[in-house]
């Protein structure tokens, strides 16, 4: 450490970094929640609706308030490549191979997208939930250092004077756990959600493909 820079410092900038991890946390944790909660219910909404519409047509047509969320996204993605690959009559090398397995492939990759969505912030929690008690450790490291040597400096080793100051620099670790438990419990949470969300776009990715599919071949016929 740099005799230039007072240990008091350091410590403190460690609690202040302590800070903006929690405050980083709990906000990622409110915006997750928001968000998961949205798409859950955007996307319980547009797949009954999807659904419950008696051709592939009607539901391309579906009101505006409908169409919201990861589903919806990936359904208009679909609709726009069978747009696409009619116009284009195949004679783009976008469009040339076996449809069904184009289209699926067309709404992997907006599927891919969604997801990504879904996972942004948590890379933060688990590196908040990971080095929170590392960085109360390292505060604490140098909380006791910096009582030492008050304490060498005083010439006292009464437990009056050792307590009091090695009692706050282990405030720090305590802090540091503080943070990184919330993040942990959070990181796993939304990474299960994400598991239980991406399982239902991968649902309706297969079916739209397969009605798609049945769609184009029965209008060739």
């Amino acid at each position: 450490m740099p005799y230039h820079v007072s240990p008091a410092v350091i410590i403190d900038g460690t609690l202040y970094t302590l800070l903006v991890f929690s405050v980083a946390t709990w906000t990622v944790i409110l915006f997750k929640i928001w968000q998961f909660t949205k798409n859950s219910y955007y996307n319980r909404r547009f797949n009954e609706a999807f659904w419950d519409a008696d051709t592939l047509e009607q539901a391309k047509k579906l009101p505006a308030e409908l169409v919201r969320g990861p589903q919806a996204r990936i359904a208009q993605r679909g609709f726009a490549w069978m747009d696409e690959s009619q116009q284009s009559g195949g004679n783009s090398l976008k469009y040339r191979g076996v449809p069904s397995e184009l289209l699926e492939h067309a709404l992997l990759v907006q599927m891919q997208q969604e997801q990504h969505s879904m996972e942004s912030g948590l890379t933060m929690l688990a590196s908040i939930g990971s080095t929170s008690p590392f960085v109360g450790l390292f505060g604490t490291v140098l909380g006791i250092m910096h009582a030492m040597h008050e304490i060498t400096a005083s010439g006292s080793t009464s437990l009056d004077v050792v307590a009091g100051p090695i009692g706050d620099a282990l405030v720090a670790t305590a802090i540091g756990i503080a943070v990184a438990v919330p993040a942990v419990l959070a990181y796993n949470f939304f990474l299960r959600r994400v598991k239980q969300q991406r399982a239902g776009l991968e649902n309706f990715v297969v079916s739209f493909t397969h009605i798609a599919s049945n769609v184009t071949a029965t209008a060739k016929e």
